[in-house]
């Protein structure tokens, strides 16, 4: 029998991953998680904690390497936070994310079904659209980067292979203007200091926009920042200053005032325009999201006539696509500003078929059935917590045809899923599409149809 204690070293073969991306192994029935493995590989593991049922390890000496085991391209790679498949074959990353998709539907949701390959990105580098760094001052120095695996410990980093290059240059042109003005970091512990992120979009136009979040209503210098971030990046739209003086973990205060240039940039998806604010919510990677969006138009199954209700709508992206194809769109949200935002870009767009709602999804289609609304197409897209206990029965009250679920996380969509197939509704297909290359996040689409049809 052996000893499954911590520090001892053990030989085993991993043989799956675990929801964060970690290798999955046994040592006499019990599991252990090693990160940065792949399934195939056999490894010397040192145990680092052990729970009754459950041990985590690190590996020490690699025995039997995977034919899908790449050398890291990131220097930070196993520092940060950020991704967690760097260390493979994108291919290995697809099927792990593939798997992971066909277990919980299985296990949680008791539905089996024949998933195609997840869609994977043409580009899996260079994608985000949007970055925020956290910045504070370490023992290294002033660091504007990204968080080490759980802990506010900021990790500087000069470069991301996910971001931009511009996104890279604003970076290294902000951090050397803090630095020339000694311009001190807000510090988490003490509640003093200045600077506490550094917020940068990137449209696909070419275009940046730049958030500075502090700790105060001014800049020192502001000038010379607004000059270092022209001069290093052309394509900058704009800068804005977020004021955030609460002892909160949350990002962006309440207020914006705008330094220089414009407070918005322009994005194109699905042959639509948009308009995006600092705090607007929008798919970080935008090519996938396209594909996305047309796999859950095409999941909806549209004629042109039908009323679609679309919960957690955000700025009305997915709902603008819907009407193109629909005879009436109505969106819920729960965030006023992003509903401002939806009823500013169907006004852009010219799309007069789509109106918006603020509040709570189920408050809303409560609401909607209590007036008679009966949609044809109900679609979904929460965060990352899933539907709300009472939504999936009063969506299933308002009896539409079809139910076209958008999910980032495949635990609580299989969860949510078993619900409406209690109510009535069988998922009929599944489609996993990868927004979030190198990092253990995917997202899934479930097509749902009412089971007397």
């Amino acid at each position: 029998m052996a000893d499954i204690r911590k520090n001892t070293v053990h030989t085993l073969d991993i043989t799956g991953y675990t929801a964060e991306g970690m290798g999955v192994a046994r040592l006499e029935g019990q599991v252990v998680f090693v990160p940065y493995t792949i399934q195939g590989e056999r490894w010397r593991v040192r145990l680092e904690k052990v729970n009754k049922n459950v041990a985590w390890g690190r590996g020490v000496e690699l025995l039997l390497p995977s034919p899908m085991r790449l050398q890291p391209d990131c220097p930070l790679f196993g520092k940060c936070g950020g991704c967690q498949f760097r260390h493979m074959r994108y291919e290995e990353e697809l099927r792990a994310k593939g798997q992971r998709i066909a277990d919980a539907l299985e296990r949680v949701g008791h539905v089996k079904l024949d998933l195609p390959p997840v869609l994977g990105a043409e580009r899996p580098d260079r994608y985000r659209n949007k970055v925020q760094f956290p910045v504070s001052q370490g023992k290294q120095g002033l660091a504007v980067g990204y968080y080490r695996p759980r802990s506010h410990d900021v990790l500087d980093a000069p470069d991301c292979p996910l971001q931009p290059e511009a996104v890279t240059r604003l970076r290294a042109a902000f951090k050397g203007w803090m630095e020339a003005h000694r311009v001190p970091p807000y510090s988490e512990g003490t509640g003093r200091g200045l600077i506490r992120h550094l917020y940068v979009r990137a449209s696909s136009r070419g275009e940046s926009l730049v958030c500075v979040v502090a700790n105060g209503d001014s800049l020192p210098n502001g000038s010379a920042l607004t000059d270092a971030l022209r001069q290093a990046e052309p394509g900058l739209a704009g800068v804005v200053l977020n004021t955030n003086t609460r002892d909160t973990n949350v990002i962006l205060g309440d207020r914006y005032d705008t330094l220089w240039g414009r407070d918005w940039l322009e994005e194109d998806l699905c042959q639509l325009t948009f308009r995006l604010s600092v705090p607007s919510f929008f798919q970080i990677n935008r090519d996938q999201t396209e594909r996305l969006y047309r796999t859950a138009l095409d999941f909806a199954q549209l004629t042109g006539s039908e009323t679609v209700l679309d919960l957690y709508c955000g700025i009305g992206t997915i709902s603008l696509a819907l009407a193109k194809q629909a005879g009436r769109v109505i969106g819920a949200e729960l965030v006023p500003q992003a509903i401002e935002d939806a009823g500013e870009n169907a006004r852009r767009n010219g799309i007069t078929n789509a109106e918006f709602f603020c509040g709570d999804a189920g408050a809303v289609a409560r609401r909607l059935a209590e007036e008679g609304v009966r949609p044809q197409v109900v679609c979904v897209d929460p965060p990352r917590k899933g539907l709300a206990p009472e939504v999936p029965a009063i969506l299933a009250g308002m009896a539409p045809d079809r139910m076209v679920y958008v999910s980032c996380d495949p635990a609580t969509l299989a969860r949510d899923t078993d619900r409406f197939r209690a109510l009535g509704y069988r998922p009929v297909k599944a489609q996993g599409v990868d927004l979030f290359p190198r990092t253990a996040h995917v997202e899934t689409i479930v097509g749902l149809q009412r089971r007397d049809m």
